[in-house]
């Protein structure tokens, strides 16, 4: 056997679990990772109780996870997986713009970001960047996370809804989708109390003179996310 057709034969597949919502798209990425003759998908999930199951199960090198499934973050099974001490990296795929969440995904145990619009050779490079253990980011966010750092930049100098706890920015999300607070603490789980405390804590961080003036921002902040 030559030197390169063994190189090959003993060059280790790495596998790849998805975690999206969208079944299309779901499709789109597993066909496009299985492109590569070093990467397979083992596994997809589109909710974050059977992803975790289906994780723990098939034991993947990395795990992609869209920032939102349904109405939840994706955060929060970054937040998990990271809780858990588990050594698979996270990296988030998004239609977001990587200025909305990027630096609180890194923050939850994300080991990179990319957007669901750059070209799939980027996206590629982002999950083989983070299964070789670096950090994925884009060059201008590398950027601005280290002048911030370098500026020592507090928090009370930091944008408002960067103050908000992941799942503050999950029920401030929710509220701008039109959700009420009985149907916020059905979806999350929570009771009705413990939203009106999240609600609460969110008119405090962000100035709110009021609940109409805070649902009045939230909505304003989804729709102009949703048409970035």
């Amino acid at each position: 056997m030559s030197t390169d057709n063994h190189t090959a034969a003993n060059e280790r597949i790495r596998s790849v679990f998805i975690v999206d919502d969208h079944p299309i798209l779901c499709k789109g990425l597993t066909d496009l990772i299985n492109q590569e003759p070093d990467l397979k998908v083992c596994g997809t999930a589109g909710e974050i109780s059977a992803a975790l199951d289906a994780i723990e199960d098939c034991n993947p090198d990395i795990v992609t996870v869209d920032i939102t499934l349904g109405n939840i973050s994706g955060i929060r099974l970054v937040e998990e997986l990271a809780a858990r001490q588990s050594n698979i990296p996270t990296l988030v795929l998004s239609v977001y713009d990587e200025s909305l969440y990027a630096e609180r995904c890194l923050r939850a145990g994300a080991k990179g970001y990319v957007m669901k619009s750059e070209p799939s050779e980027k996206v590629i490079g982002a999950v083989k960047k983070v299964l070789d253990g670096e950090i994925s980011v884009s060059e201008t966010l590398g950027t601005e996370l280290i002048n911030k750092l370098m500026s020592k930049q507090s928090v009370s100098l930091a944008s408002p809804i960067d103050q908000l706890s992941t799942r503050e920015l999950e029920v401030f999300d929710l509220l701008g989708r039109g959700l009420r607070t009985r149907e916020i603490a059905e979806k999350l789980s929570l009771s009705i109390k413990t939203i009106e405390t999240y609600i609460d804590h969110i008119k405090k961080k962000m100035n709110f003179r009021d609940s109409r003036h805070l649902f009045m921002h939230a909505v304003q902040w989804f729709l102009s996310n949703e048409s970035e």
